[in-house]
């Protein structure tokens, strides 16, 4: 019979293979010659001049090859640029590719928003965009709405927010009303062309517009929640000197809203977020005959808070039945301090927090990132069980030591338990699964 070690990796593996771009593409949009159909939205391609494919994040590359090559000869009809985290193959000439940065924005990512926006300018009624949107699309392609702003300035800014501690709606609040091409700002710029943005999610239901930080939704965050974030958070000692001044004297512009013009002609549909993951999460457990329970309760808490939870909450439920698998989908935050030079990310954070929780236990504890990628490591995620303590303390690296340094990846590395899958093609949130049989 197989361990719940074996178990719990097959569970995630399952999850990733069931939640792949290429087949929910196939599922949810359909081309009939030079016709699309996308959720019952209906577009007759050749009645527009000019056809716009704009793909950002870290699926840009999964969903615009899979989008084009199911639209079959229609594919002839389309134009546009593709921004990633990673380098692509450009599918024609009529496609520009930028390799952007991420956690931090980079040259490209500078380069891609001025190219997208120069595009998106040019645009008449006459013709159609399909945004192509992806978590990570943030750092990705990024301009600041205060011309003449540094690179390094703009990557200080990013990094700061992202290591704060903040709930990402929190941060995406301060980026989008920084920035020319988020919170609304792409579509405007696109208006007043017919738009439609195809979006595979990484943030909580309903809040799309908190997705690469909303370039094409209307968005529900206000000028209020960005200086109630930069309070509640600390970020103006966290923020570079030029930023926290505009912070400071309450300059900046507010986003555009859903009753704004600008959308008249915007269509939104998401393909996919966390809840698919999940769902295929519990379908794979199910089939191995564990019992399965989903508690999403801990989004947005802090690693240590998220443990405590849920390693108590499976102690609960394994009082009530045998095969106990609690899913737990979402994202959990860390506060990395200043000059922190460790690697890992939040989802190994994550299980050594809950290692130190279960010593002689029979739990085995797994978190990982959908897209591949934990943090500033090269591991996905990791995981745990009741003798991870002590393993850690023969290798001479006792786990404490890990957790202070923010290391989690060197001692999961050292220990053979962090999960290292390279970059996934996808971005759905972080998955937990916590087995106690």
């Amino acid at each position: 019979m197989p361990t719940p070690r074996q178990d719990i990796i097959e569970i995630f593996e399952g999850a990733f293979h069931a939640s792949r771009v290429e087949k929910v593409i196939e599922e949810r949009i359909q081309f009939h010659g030079e016709a699309m159909e996308a959720d019952g939205f209906h577009y007759a391609l050749t009645a527009y001049d000019r056809c716009m494919l704009i793909a950002i994040g870290k699926a840009a590359e999964s969903m615009l090859s899979s989008f084009l090559a199911r639209s079959g000869s229609a594919a002839q009809l389309f134009e546009g640029v593709i921004v990633a985290p990673d380098p692509v193959v450009v599918p024609s000439e009529r496609f520009v590719a930028f390799h952007a940065g991420h956690p931090s924005p980079n040259v490209e990512s500078i380069r891609a928003a001025e190219t997208i926006l120069k595009l998106l300018n040019d645009l008449t009624e006459r013709d159609l965009v399909i945004f192509l949107i992806s978590g990570g699309g943030s750092s990705l392609m990024e301009q600041f709405l205060e011309e003449g702003t540094s690179l390094e300035t703009i990557a200080a800014t990013h990094k700061a927010l992202v290591e704060s501690a903040a709930p990402i709606t929190a941060i995406n609040a301060v980026r989008k009303h920084l920035s020319s091409v988020k919170g609304g700002r792409l579509a405007a710029a696109a208006a007043p062309a017919e738009q439609l943005t195809i979006a595979i999610s990484d943030v909580p239901a309903g809040r799309l517009d908190a997705l690469a930080s909303g370039p094409t939704t209307p968005d529900a965050s206000t000028l209020a929640d960005v200086y109630d974030a930069v309070e509640r958070y600390g970020l103006m000692e966290r923020l570079p000197q030029q930023i926290a001044a505009r912070l400071a004297d309450h300059s900046l512009e507010e986003t555009p809203k859903s009753d704004d013009a600008i959308f008249a002609r915007s269509r939104w549909l998401v393909l996919m977020d966390s809840a698919t993951l999940e769902a295929a999460a519990e379908k794979s457990a199910t089939e191995m005959g564990w019992n399965v329970v989903i508690d999403n309760s801990c989004d947005d808490w802090s690693a240590e808070a998220a443990a405590s939870y849920l390693v108590e909450r499976v102690r609960e439920l394994r009082q009530e039945k045998e095969r106990v698998c609690l899913l737990s989908a979402g994202e959990v935050t860390v506060l990395v301090p200043h000059g922190s030079s460790g690697k890992g990310g939040r989802n190994q954070q994550f299980v050594l927090e809950a290692a130190k929780l279960i010593v002689d236990e029979e739990i085995t504890v797994l978190s990982v990132g959908s897209d591949g990628v934990d943090g500033n490591s090269p591991a996905a995620g990791g995981v745990v069980d009741g003798a991870t303590v002590a393993r850690a303390q023969r290798e001479g690296y006792p786990l404490n030591d890990a957790l202070a340094e923010f290391n989690s990846y060197s001692l999961l590395e050292r220990l053979q338990d962090a999960i290292v899958i390279g970059p996934t093609g996808n971005n759905l949130r972080d998955l937990r699964v916590l087995l106690a049989p």
